[in-house]
Formats: structure tokens, sequence, C-alpha cells
């Protein structure tokens, strides 16, 4: 006996299987893009993922860590992941999970050559070890993760004066190798009073003064731009910004000075990934958005 199947219940199974197809296709085809493809020890990994929405926030796990991605446009989320001098080269597992599954990659961390500096610190500030007020209040700033992003093109130069020490120079100070030690940004040989303006656009999360316990940061700005980058500049002779204040790229918010540990007048600018300090050069000569 034939059975004859009304023809709204085939249309009706034809829609769902329809539907289904909808829904499971997007988790199918998420995609995922790294740059660099072959990055050295101080860049900063752009790990971008094209997909359809899930209720579950997506993640990247990078070198043991876990961290947030945020998006960037229609269906497309991005992770900003450090690297540094201490990191050990080779190749590196990845993990992205878009919320609905996880897809296993592999980077190659290419090895880098640091140079090293002998520096002398005179005696008033030779002993100087810094203060649980100003490594408590650092730290603090360095672990933001601030949903917003701020920032937008390719970070400015924050002092016209000429680079004296590069990123990621290991160092001895008055004779002793310093361990797990790199030169965490770069050093502008600025002239004493010379204009410090903000890299990118920011908010204003941390100002420290020398009077206040900072004996190492000297008087120092951090600024915050958003997404778990920031940046943080040191040594200054004068402050021009308070905290929770909102600054523009190129606008003055202190000078160069030779507060906290340092040998002379200069601008240390650190750039902060994740709590890392990457290399901030790349960061001026190709937008991260």
């Amino acid at each position: 006996m034939r059975i004859r199947v009304p023809r709204w219940i085939k249309s009706l199974i034809l829609a769902l299987i329809t539907v289904g197809v909808v829904l499971i296709l997007p988790a199918l085809t998420a995609q995922v893009r790294v740059n660099p493809t072959a990055p050295e020890l101080g860049a900063t990994l752009s790990v971008v993922l094209e997909s359809a929405p899930s209720p579950n926030p997506p993640t990247v796990t990078w070198q043991g860590k876990t961290y947030p991605m945020f998006a960037i446009g229609p269906n497309r989320m991005r992770a900003l992941l450090p690297t540094t001098p201490l990191d050990q080269p080779g190749t590196k597992p990845l993990q992205v999970n878009d919320g609905t599954q996880v897809q296993n990659l592999t980077v190659q961390l290419r090895d880098r050559s640091f140079p090293t500096q002998s520096i002398w610190l005179p005696p008033d500030k030779e002993e100087l070890q810094g203060t649980d007020h100003e490594f408590d209040r650092v730290d603090a700033f360095k672990a933001l993760v601030t949903p917003e992003k701020y920032w937008k093109g390719a970070f400015l130069r924050p002092n016209s004066g000429e680079i004296t020490t590069i990123y990621g120079v290991r160092r001895y100070y008055n004779g002793d190798f310093a361990e797990d030690y790199y030169h965490r940004g770069v050093d502008y040989a600025g002239g004493m009073g010379s204009p410090v303006v903000a890299p990118a656009a920011g908010r204003v999360a941390l100002v420290g003064r020398e009077s206040e316990g900072f004996e190492i940061h000297g008087n120092v700005i951090g600024l915050d731009h958003g997404q778990g980058v920031a940046s943080i500049l040191m040594h200054l002779s004068r402050i021009d910004v308070k905290e929770g204040d909102f600054v523009q790229p190129g606008q003055v918010i202190g000078a160069v000075g030779a507060s906290g540990a340092s040998t002379g007048p200069h601008l240390h600018w650190g750039l902060y990934v994740q709590g890392q300090a990457v290399d901030p050069v790349p960061w001026r000569y190709a937008a991260m958005d």
C-alpha cells in the first residue's frame, strides 16, 4: 500500500532542512587570519576571526594565556597578542574558540637579535628600588582591558628627539647584568622641556609623580588606548593632563625631563599589549585597525 504524503508536509520538511543548513554553515565556515604570518620577537600579533554571531564570546589562547576578542566590524572579531624578547622562538600553538568550535593553528615565532648596553646610574639614583605604591599603580594600569577601541590609524612619534635606545636592549646596570630584563620601549633624546605628545587617542588612566614615590618611572603618564593597548611615557619634567582626561593624537600632554631612574633628559615611550611590552615602532608604520 502506497502512503501519500501531503504536499504541505513535504514543504515543511524542506524548509526545516534549509534552516538547519543556514544555521550550521556559518559555524563551519569561520575563518581566522593571523598577521604577521611569521612574526619576530617583540611583534604584536593580530588574530582576526570572521564568523557568525555566537552566544559565547570568542577567545584566543596563546602561550598559555587566554585573551578576549573584540568586534572590529560586522561578524569580525580581533585579538591583539604580545610577544617579547623573553619568549622562546619556535613553532607556537594558537587556539581560536569562536564560541561554537575550536580551531588549532600554529605560528612560527622567529628569533631576533637584541643589543646589550651598559648603564651607569649616578650615586643618588644607583640605589633606587621603586616603591610598592609605584609598582601597584603601574601594574594596575598595565592590566587594563577596556572594550572600546580609542585609537585609529598608525601611532605618532611622541617626541621629535633622536632615538637613543631601541626596544629590546639587554642591560648591565653599574656593571651587573639585569636578568629577565629588556628595554620595554623606545628612548627619545629630546631636550629638557621639549613637548611630549600623545601617540594616539586614549584616556589618561595613570598620572604618577616622583614626589609621590614614583622613584623609577619618575613623572609618568599612562594612556589607555582601549582593547588591552596602552602607552606609558616616563621621566617627564612636566605633566599637562590629569587622570580621566581624554586626549587626541598629537596633543601635548607633558614635557621631556630626567625624573626617576634616568641618566639625563629623555623620553621613554613604552607600548603595552595585554600587559606585555611590545615593540612600538611597527605601530608607527602600520595601522592596527
